[in-house]
């Protein structure tokens, strides 16, 4: 795609590479970054795997921080093929929350969104409980237009049974975001 990289005060946003596999584990194998995600922790060797392969879906980015030239998150913005909509994702590693990277990677890539791409409206997910994530994209100017409960279980129990999660929709519009 077009205008890519996207760099930020402090960082850049890019397509992934092979060689980004290392620092991916570091995000990866972290038991707490991946609490709410829809997978389980990864091993290492997964890590790099997993790397290598979102180097070649376009609809995954590399946050990069600049100033240690680190790879300390990822970006999802997917077409859902539904009247130009498209579902945003993040992931950061843990030793970088809180800094506001996030917020400036998300907003930075739903402004290319926007802008570059003329998506006309961008969605999020998020389990109810992800309190530090929901706020992200309410800083991010996202509304919540609904909450689904028990819609979704990625994860099961010691007894392997499915633990069902509640998940609030968030949501920005073309015009929202131009306001």
């Amino acid at each position: 795609m077009s205008n890519l990289p996207i760099q930020t005060k402090r960082l850049c946003i890019r397509r992934f590479t092979p060689a980004d596999g290392t620092d991916f584990s570091e995000i990866l194998t972290d038991p707490e970054v991946c609490f709410y995600e829809p997978f389980e922790t990864f091993t290492h060797q997964a890590a790099l795997i997993e790397a290598e392969k979102l180097a070649e879906d376009g609809s995954f980015y590399a946050v990069e921080l600049m100033s240690e030239r680190k790879l300390i998150g990822k970006l999802y913005l997917k077409d859902l093929e539904f009247f130009g909509a498209h579902e945003l994702g993040y992931t950061f590693h843990r030793k970088y929350w809180g800094k506001g990277y996030a917020a400036e990677a998300a907003s930075a890539l739903a402004a290319y969104a926007f802008d570059t791409l003329g998506v006309r409206r961008i969605t999020a997910e998020v389990d109810v409980r992800n309190q530090r994530s929901i706020r992200l994209l309410q800083r991010l100017g996202m509304r919540r237009e609904g909450t689904f409960l028990k819609s979704a279980a990625f994860k099961t129990d010691a007894q392997g049974e499915p633990v069902w999660s509640d998940y609030h929709t968030y949501a920005l519009l073309r015009e929202e975001y131009r306001k």
